[in-house]
C-alpha cells in the first residue's frame, strides 16, 4: 500500500481545533504531491531523503513527520484522537501543525470550520479552499490570513495553509504551515508539502522512500 501525505490544525480559540465528531471515512490512498499553482495533486515518486534543512522525527503520538532542523516542539489535549503536535521555529514565527480530524471527511471539517458555529483568529480572511480528490487520494486545503494566532507572536498578518487528508489508516489528519504574510508565502507552502510528502501515520512501518503497510 502507497502512503498518502499530508497536513491540518487543531482547536486554539478557533485556531487549533479538535472536537468530538462522527466516524470516518476511508480510501486507498495514493502518494501524491499538491501542485503549487492548481492545488491539484499530481502523481510523483516518493522522495528519498527529506530538502536540505528538513529532518525525520519520530514523534511520541506514533507519526512521522519531516521538520525544519531545530524547531521545538510542544502539545495540546485534543477531545479527539492523538494530541494536537506542534513544531516552532526557534523565533516561533513560523509553525506546523499535525493533529487527527473528528469530522467524517477533510470537506465536512471545512464545512464545519468555515461555518458560524467555529470561533475564527481575529482578522480571517479565506483565500482558498481547495479540493484535492483525484484516483484514491481524498483531500482538501484552505489557505487563509489572520492578524493573530493565539500564543503565538504578533508577526502583522499570519499565513497560513490548513491540509485535511485520508491517510494510508483511513484515519483523517490535518497538517497545517504557519508564517509571517509579509516575506511571502512559498515558505508556508514548502513546509507543508515537505510535511505531507514524509508524513506517515501511526500504526504505519513506512519505509525510506515513502511506502507504508500496517504493522
Amino acid at each position: 500500500m502507497s502512503l498518502v501525505l499530508a497536513l491540518v490544525v487543531g482547536k486554539d480559540n478557533g485556531d487549533d481545533r479538535s472536537q468530538k465528531g462522527q466516524g470516518h471515512t476511508s480510501s486507498a490512498p495514493v502518494t501524491r504531491s499538491p501542485s503549487p499553482t492548481s492545488g491539484s495533486p499530481t502523481p510523483s515518486p516518493s522522495p528519498s531523503a527529506p530538502p536540505a534543512g528538513y529532518e525525520l522525527r519520530d514523534d511520541g503520538e506514533g507519526f512521522r513527520v519531516a521538520v525544519p532542523e531545530g524547531w521545538t516542539r510542544a502539545t495540546v489535549p485534543s477531545e479527539y484522537g492523538m494530541a494536537v503536535v506542534n513544531f516552532r521555529s526557534p523565533d516561533r514565527e513560523r509553525r506546523l501543525q499535525v493533529y487527527e480530524v473528528s469530522e467524517a471527511s477533510p470537506e465536512a471539517s471545512f464545512d464545519l470550520y468555515l461555518s458560524d458555529r467555529t470561533a475564527k483568529p481575529r482578522g480571517f480572511e479565506k483565500l482558498a479552499l481547495t479540493n484535492l480528490d483525484e484516483g484514491d487520494f481524498t483531500g482538501s486545503r484552505l489557505e487563509y490570513l489572520a492578524d493573530t494566532i493565539r500564543n503565538e507572536p504578533e508577526v502583522g498578518t499570519w499565513h497560513v495553509y490548513d491540509e485535511r487528508f485520508v491517510a494510508a489508516d483511513g484515519k483523517i489528519y490535518a497538517l497545517a504551515a504557519y508564517g509571517p504574510d509579509a516575506d511571502g508565502r512559498e515558505d508556508e507552502l514548502d513546509l507543508l508539502t515537505t510535511a505531507l510528502a514524509w508524513f506517515c501515520p501511526p500504526g504505519m512501518n513506512c519505509d525510506p522512500a515513502g511506502n507504508a503497510a500496517l504493522d
